[in-house]
């Protein structure tokens, strides 16, 4: 089974061809990711207007290549996946209108992907990891802990309150005055910091109940950063180290609270899964590796490019959908927001 995957929720234009076996594994051919980084340095931070102009721009461009890398034609295709949500909906409109286009004139089913089960899937893509396992999803828009059951089953045991954990590295990075994208920036600045410095809080820390919340964090090191200033680049460094710190705290915490929860309500876990940009932070990657060794869970983090914005795994979800008969009707939506699941119940 071939399937093209489009991938336009934010910032990154990307397509890629992949196949799937019978037996459920999975191969890229092709997978191509453009970046928009430089059209929104200046800004610092995405512009919904300037990514969506950009996907329309480059699209074309991005599928075309993906397609000769793959070595295949658009006729051996046997599905045309695209992310129809959650995202900056300009972007989707792109992609999902585009992946439209083509599975009409090839005549072949239409899946519309929601962009966190592409992630959700993607270690059954790169490390055949079976159901069920506990996810931890965290990039610049979401925060959450999931059970994923099998393909569409998925039931959130926790999310963010407020700010993602992407979203606060990245408000952080800009109240500092680093350079977008700011989590990469936080990341390398602490390395040379001292994490016991500022004094800042741990939110949610200690609850039964798997939720995060980021703005007091966030608020904590503005405040920190006004006492100190006019700031040098060991304050700098320092208050991204104590940033960064408690971010890793809250996290291992968090994560103990949704295994916990996961045994209660599932049994144990086949392993304990993290996806999104987030999951790209090597401080973070450790603190996983230790809630996980703790529980005696296996831990799966994909390949740092599969971690982010990408077209394998939307082809991949699309290729999982496919082989169970999940397909859609050419008049589907595209989705600015598009919940996982529902807190609680399956979806």
């Amino acid at each position: 089974m071939l399937v093209l995957g489009i991938e336009t929720t934010c910032d990154e234009t990307a397509a890629s061809v992949v196949r799937r076996y019978g037996d459920g594994r999975g191969e890229i051919l092709s997978d191509i990711v453009r970046s928009q980084i430089d059209e929104h340095k200046d800004y610092g931070g995405v512009v919904p207007e300037i990514a969506a102009r950009a996907h329309v721009e480059v699209l074309d461009h991005v599928i075309a290549r993906a397609m000769r890398e793959a070595e295949v034609g658009f006729d051996r295709l046997d599905g045309v996946a695209a992310a129809a949500g959650p995202g900056l909906i300009g972007g989707v409109i792109v992609g999902l209108t585009t992946a439209k286009a083509i599975a009409l004139v090839i005549e072949r089913p239409l899946i519309a992907v929601n962009h966190l089960e592409a992630h959700a899937l993607t270690p059954r893509l790169t490390d055949g990891t079976a159901f069920p396992y506990c996810l931890f999803l965290a990039s610049g828009g979401h925060t959450q802990i999931v059970a994923v059951l099998d393909v569409g089953n998925y039931v959130r045991l926790g999310t963010t309150m407020d700010d993602a954990i992407g979203e606060a590295f990245d408000k952080t990075a800009k109240l500092l005055g680093l350079p977008y994208p700011g989590g990469p920036e936080v990341e390398r600045e602490a390395e040379r910091g001292d994490s016991e410095r500022f004094i800042l809080p741990r939110p949610m820390m200690g609850r039964a109940e798997p939720d995060f919340s980021l703005s007091g964090l966030k608020t904590a090191v503005r405040i920190e950063a006004e006492r100190a200033a006019p700031l040098s680049q060991q304050d700098i460094a320092d208050l991204c180290a104590s940033f960064q710190q408690a971010v890793v705290e809250v996290v291992a915490d968090r994560l103990r609270a949704g295994l916990r929860l996961f045994r209660q309500r599932f049994g144990g876990p086949v392993a304990l899964v993290a996806a999104g940009g987030v999951a790209a932070n090597r401080s973070i990657g450790r603190a996983l590796q230790r809630v996980a060794s703790e529980s005696g869970t296996a831990l799966v983090i994909p390949p740092p490019r599969l971690c982010t914005d990408n077209g394998a795994m939307i082809a991949w979800a699309g290729a999982e959908r496919l082989a169970r008969g999940m397909t859609d009707m050419l008049d589907v939506s595209p989705r600015a927001r598009w919940p996982l699941a529902g807190k609680g119940a399956a979806a």
